[in-house]
């Protein structure tokens, strides 16, 4: 969330709450929104850093909010995140080790976790199928992710599709 934040904060300053609309705006239902609290919490963080700076602004008819703006380190940061791959492939699954250890601890059977891990990972796909991708931009970037998380679902229906194979 720290990087997601300076990110918005690069395209100027903002407070917590707009920070947290301009999430929902951008991504709709397909991205699981950040508590308020933990909004403000990072925004704590990201200020000592020194990353962000902060200053209040009084209202005369609401309790005074505080506004933040990136510093020069701040815009550092996103650069280098933008410059930075994401992570690389999950070789640190735990389904993969729940699946390598049943059989080793005679705990559960493979071919039941299989099954039970595919049930889910179908249901996810058509939770992902019904939501609102009414985001900014007529929903593009949140029918975007969708989609990319729909593939990545997929994929890993294929592979527990070869993992039964191998393991019956």
């Amino acid at each position: 969330m720290r990087l997601h934040l300076l990110a918005l904060l690069a395209g100027g300053p903002a407070h917590g709450y707009e920070l947290r609309q301009a999430l929902e705006k951008l991504l709709g239902e397909a991205y699981p929104q950040p508590n308020i609290g933990q909004i403000y919490v990072t925004l704590g963080r990201l200020e000592q850093a020194g990353l962000i700076a902060g200053r209040h602004v009084s209202q005369s008819d609401r309790p005074d909010k505080r506004i933040f703006e990136i510093t020069e380190a701040g815009r550092a940061a996103v650069d280098a995140w933008y410059e930075t791959p994401s992570e690389a492939p999950r070789v640190r699954d735990d389904f993969f080790m729940k699946l390598a250890l049943a059989h080793r601890t005679g705990r559960q059977d493979q071919i039941n976790l299989i099954n039970k891990q595919r049930r889910h990972y179908l249901n996810l796909m058509r939770a992902l199928s019904r939501m609102d991708t009414g985001g900014e931009d007529g929903g593009r970037i949140a029918s975007l992710l969708i989609e990319g998380a729909t593939l990545h679902l997929q994929a890993d229906l294929d592979w527990l599709e070869r993992c039964q194979e191998e393991l019956e």
